[in-house]
């Protein structure tokens, strides 16, 4: 398809100004496709057939075990057609085929996942007092506006909209300008899994006209951001004007913590590849490494021969890494490169922008190791979003959990050591959402709550507790005493 409307109301539609975009494959800068571009008028559209779908009584009535099963054909769906959306996640994003490969499984995994407990948000009973039963119940808020990245736009599309629809919630999803292709294909693939037409909605655009109009739109009911930190207080600024509930999953500066009696070798892998997954445009990227300074030479030798013997290119060749999304985050990513030299860090590897041959075409960047690097300085506390890693040095535990609480985020931190005691010692002490001990994440962790402190956002997503960010509760009350009978 060389182009793609808006998905409102179940079929694709021209914008109503009929205005179009190219997104651009970012290892050649070819173009994908033209996309419709949505705006104000083309949200409004899309909020109103979420807001029908959700008041008859397609979606929200439905039995919730029906639910469950139109979530479950949806991720058969997206299985049977894993190897088009692949490729497509990878044209549109540029990452590495075996990566969006795992994208779509684990996306198909969401749907899977929330497929089971359509039928299982469960209430409580609550103790009040003789001749009375109170009880809670879990109700969908609504229509939920979700706004997305381009750093992982079906996993994302999938993560935030599969729990939101299980719960009876409608949805009007923007995707990224960089990347919409997959979630308008997502759509397709729910409405052929019998999901009720308007229940989900995908509106393409820009930021600043869609993005913001679906923030600010009254008729929102929840609203769910990934993305910058500037961007998010902008979005919870437009959600306040309306008292909207605000889900938010930002930033990153996140740590590997690596003492001296760990598994050197199995800490590197981890290491590696935390921060170069993506090349390195994850919010929950291992960005900063912070190694006991006895072995620190060791380990650092280590960790820049592996990135040294990295392969980059096209996605479609399926190397180590990819290219940046776009020459705005490539020039973003230089520029803290050429910061850190002038902060005091050294740049042990990488540290270029990769223009031979084919590569010219497209914004590729060495995997970059930073040494030496000064606590506070700007390259060891702000999110670079690029494959750079920094390094820090600590010679207690307590020295090691300061540094990692030395930025403004707190979304994930990796521990990797022999002695359980001290990681749980630190586990309890860093300022973090996810904690992982040696290792760095677990197949997609659909299963695991997801979120962080701090700039790093609030709420959480994955497992069972994000149902409780896209239900409200509800008291019900019953008095049976004597003095009715």
């Amino acid at each position: 398809m060389d182009r793609y409307g808006l998905w409102i109301n179940g079929e694709f539609t021209e914008s109503k100004r009929n205005e179009w975009f190219e997104t651009r494959n970012p290892a050649d800068q070819s173009v994908i496709a033209r996309v419709a571009r949505g705006r104000g008028e083309d949200v409004d559209a899309a909020v109103k057939a979420a807001k029908s779908a959700f008041e008859s009584d397609g979606w929200q009535n439905m039995h919730p075990a029906e639910r469950g099963r139109i979530l479950l054909r949806a991720s058969e769906l997206i299985r049977r057609d894993r190897d088009e959306l692949a490729l497509l996640e990878t044209m549109d994003n540029g990452k590495p085929l075996n990566q969006a490969r795992t994208d779509i499984e684990v996306s198909a995994r969401y749907f899977e996942y929330y497929a089971g407990v359509a039928d299982k948000i469960l209430g409580e009973t609550i103790p009040v007092s003789p001749g009375y039963i109170d009880f809670t119940q879990r109700e969908p808020f609504g229509v939920c506006g979700l706004i997305i990245p381009w750093n992982y736009p079906m996993q994302v599309a999938a993560r935030t909209a599969a729990p939101a629809l299980a719960a009876g919630n409608t949805v009007v999803l923007k995707p990224a300008e960089e990347t919409p292709l997959t979630a308008l294909k997502l759509g397709v693939l729910l409405k052929e899994a019998g999901l009720p037409d308007g229940a989900f909605n995908v509106v393409p655009g820009f930021g600043v006209e869609a993005g913001a109009a679906l923030a600010a739109h009254s008729g929102i009911d929840h609203l769910s951001f990934t993305g910058s930190v500037p961007v998010g207080t902008e979005v919870m600024t437009s959600a306040a004007k309306n008292i909207v509930p605000v889900t938010l999953e930002l930033g990153g500066k996140s740590p590997n913590i690596v003492f001296a009696d760990a598994d050197l070798e199995e800490a590197v892998r981890w290491v590696v590849n935390s921060i170069i997954q993506n090349a390195g445009q994850t919010c929950s990227a291992g960005s900063r490494l912070l190694v006991e300074r006895s072995v620190h030479d060791q380990l650092v030798s280590m960790v820049k021969d592996r990135m040294e013997s990295l392969t980059v290119g096209p996605g479609i060749n399926n190397p180590d890494m990819g290219p940046i999304i776009s020459e705005k985050q490539l020039n973003t990513v230089l520029r803290y490169i050429s910061l850190a030299e002038e902060e005091g860090a050294e740049i042990l590897t990488g540290g270029s922008r990769l223009e031979e041959g084919e590569l010219a075409k497209g914004y590729f960047v060495q995997p970059t190791l930073l040494d030496h690097v000064p606590r506070g300085c700007r390259v060891a506390t702000e999110e670079i979003f690029g494959p750079v890693l920094s390094t820090l040095v600590f010679d207690e535990v307590d020295e090691a959990i300061s540094i990692a609480n030395e930025t403004p985020y707190g979304l994930v931190t990796g521990i990797h050591t022999r002695d359980l005691s001290k990681a749980l010692t630190v586990a309890k002490k860093v300022r973090s959402g996810q904690v992982f001990i040696n290792t760095y994440g677990a197949g997609g962790g659909v299963e695991m709550p997801f979120g962080g402190y701090g700039k790093s956002g609030f709420g959480r997503e994955k497992g069972l507790e994000a149902l409780l960010h896209f239900t409200q509760l509800k008291n019900v009350l019953i008095r049976y005493g004597s003095s009715l009978a």
